[in-house]
């Protein structure tokens, strides 16, 4: 017998059947009507997993897998239908998960950039230290090639939390561990300037001495600007002209 053959006409079906969807529609569609209209609501930032769970998700392939990482938590602000401020975010969370990144990937750069330039930049003392603390956490373990966004670090403890000695301890690293021949001179002078911002001008005198007579600095133009300054301090009248005054770091 066909399929064809197997079918009932319409006309067969009871009308309590009948009478039974039109009840179903009738009450789906006054259960719609009633309902309050859906709300986007914003999911908290789930703590980081473990680095040996990554380890173990990332199949040999830790580099990748600490890119894909990254991008879900510089896009978890975006939700369904909403925008997250960063300073509604737990920042402890953020610095674990990138925390874990750099474990994934110890070359790469950007989780740190994030978090000098991007997270560091909410208009919230508590959070923003709490990112420049994981910068200056991470940057002992390669002063070397991160030295940049703990030099970024430094300006914004000086300019944003108007935090001298935070800015100083920062500046103090770069020069103490960031001393290969890649690292720019200002990066290990920008300590000089904090102190004459602290009004510390003594120890600014031994720290130029000091980077004077330690084979660091070679730039001839350099080593002029430091013996300038030098005889600026040591002549305070002259340096009321303010002629040869530069800021430390790199310019924005």
């Amino acid at each position: 017998m066909s399929m064809r053959a197997q079918l009932k006409p319409v006309g067969a079906v009871p009308r309590a059947v009948f009478a039974l969807l039109a009840l179903t529609l009738v009450l789906q569609i006054l259960w719609q009507a009633g309902a309050a209209p859906p709300r986007a609501r914003a999911r908290d930032l789930p703590p980081a997993p473990s680095l040996a769970a990554l380890r173990l998700a990332a199949l040999g392939e830790p580099v990748a897998l600490s890119k894909l990482t990254m991008l879900y938590v510089q896009g978890f602000d975006e939700q369904a239908g909403m925008s997250i401020a960063w300073r509604d975010l737990d920042y402890g969370k953020v610095a674990l998960w990138l925390q874990r990144v750099l474990e994934l990937d110890p070359h790469g750069q950007y989780p740190l950039l994030a978090a000098s330039e991007v997270y560091g930049a909410v208009a919230d003392p508590a959070r923003a230290r709490v990112m420049l603390d994981f910068v200056y956490a991470r940057f002992a373990e390669d002063p070397n090639r991160r030295w940049p966004w703990m030099a970024h670090a430094a300006l914004v403890a000086r300019h944003r939390l108007h935090d001298l000695p935070l800015a100083r301890r920062y500046a103090q690293a770069i020069r103490l561990r960031a001393t290969g021949p890649q690292v720019p001179a200002w990066a290990r002078e920008m300590e000089v300037f904090i102190l004459e911002d602290m009004n510390e001008l003594d120890s600014a005198r031994a720290l130029i001495g000091g980077l004077l007579r330690d084979g660091l600095i070679t730039d001839p133009h350099e080593l002029k600007f430091l013996s300038d300054r030098l005889d600026q301090l040591n002549h305070p009248l002259d340096r009321s002209n303010g002629t040869n005054r530069r800021d430390g770091g790199p310019k924005p």
